[in-house]
C-alpha cells in the first residue's frame, strides 16, 4: 500500500516510502513536479497526465505508482521478465513481478522492483540503499553459463520467493542483462543475497558460511 498520495488533476500520484532509494528518475523527468526542497515534495497539477506517467513509469523501485480517473491508460505489464544488475548495487527487476515470502504468502505484485543484493537492507527483500552504508562492491558482471535456460512462456510471471536465510529464488522465465549490457535469457536461478558470494549475481552458498539472516 503507498504510504502517500497526491491528487491531480485526473491523475493520482501514489507513493511507497519504503521502496524509495532516491533513483531520481522523476526529479530529472519531471523537476517541477517532483521537487524534494517543496512540501509536500509531489504536485501532480504541474505536468501534462501522459508526461507524468511517462515518467513515474521510470521509477525503478516501485516506489512511484499512479491511477488515472481522466481515461488515460494505466501502466502496462511488461510482455518481458527482466533482470538488471546495478554495479555496487541492487538488483532491479522490471516484468510480471510477484513477490512472496518463503512460504509462499504474497508480499507484493508490482511491475517494478528494486532487490537487496548486499545483504544490509533493513527492509529485506527490497533495496534501502545500505549498499552505500557498508560500501558494497559488485562490479554487476555475471557468468553466462550460470544462468540456466528453461522451457516455458517468456511473458509468463515471475515469481521471487527470498528463501529463509538464504539466497533469492526467481522461479519463471527473465531475461538478465549486466552492466557491460551482455544479455542471456533463463530462468529458475538462485541469486545471491547475502552480500558474499564469490560468483555474483549468482548464490554459491556463502550466506551459510557468513550466517546470513534474512
Amino acid at each position: 500500500m503507498p504510504d502517500r498520495n497526491y491528487k491531480g488533476n485526473g491523475l493520482t500520484v501514489h507513493y511507497n516510502v519504503r521502496r524509495c532509494i532516491h533513483a531520481e528518475e522523476c526529479v530529472h523527468g519531471l523537476p517541477q513536479v517532483f521537487d524534494p526542497h517543496r512540501r509536500p515534495w509531489i504536485d501532480a497539477t504541474q505536468a501534462d497526465n501522459d508526461a507524468l506517467a511517462n515518467v513515474i513509469q521510470r521509477c525503478p523501485t516501485g516506489a512511484l505508482h499512479y491511477s488515472r480517473s481522466d481515461g488515460g491508460a494505466e501502466e502496462a505489464v511488461p510482455t518481458t521478465n527482466t533482470v538488471h544488475l546495478a554495479p555496487d548495487g541492487p538488483l532491479y527487476l522490471r516484468g510480471d513481478l510477484t513477490v512472496t515470502t518463503p512460504d509462499g504468502n504474497t508480499i507484493v505484485e508490482d511491475t517494478r522492483i528494486a532487490l537487496c543484493r548486499c545483504g544490509a537492507s533493513k527492509n529485506k527483500p527490497f533495496c534501502d540503499n545500505s549498499h552505500l552504508d557498508i560500501d558494497f562492491a559488485a562490479d554487476g558482471h555475471f557468468n553466462e553459463v550460470q544462468v540456466k535456460a528453461t522451457e516455458g512462456k517468456t511473458d509468463a510471471a515471475l515469481r521471487v520467493q527470498p528463501s529463509t536465510n538464504g539466497p533469492l529464488l526467481l522461479q519463471g522465465r527473465f531475461t538478465i542483462t549486466d552492466a557491460s549490457g551482455k544479455t542471456v535469457e533463463g530462468g529458475n536461478t538462485a541469486l545471491c543475497r547475502c552480500g558474499g558470494s564469490q560468483n555474483k549475481p549468482f548464490c554459491d552458498g556463502s550466506h551459510r558460511r557468513l550466517g546470513f539472516e534474512g
